[in-house]
């Protein structure tokens, strides 16, 4: 779960923001709670989770829309 939130919340900053965000943190908070053998991964999950929605939030101020643009 720790590699998976982390993986998640690294492809995020790129595509889907909005459901790898905090799907991210959610896993990361999963395996910190079950005490992972990988406790760095995890926080970096939900660090690179936060984020996502952090962008997000940003992309959404910046041009009203809920997705990337190149135009």
């Amino acid at each position: 779960m720790a590699v998976t939130g982390f993986v998640l919340g690294l492809v995020g900053l790129l595509v889907m923001n909005l459901i790898l965000g905090p799907t991210a943190v959610v896993l990361g908070a999963l395996a910190l709670r079950r005490r992972t053998t990988r406790p760095g991964r995890a926080r970096l999950g939900v660090a690179l989770g936060l984020a996502d929605l952090a962008v997000l939030g940003c992309l959404v101020t910046a041009d009203g829309t809920w997705s990337w643009g190149l135009a």
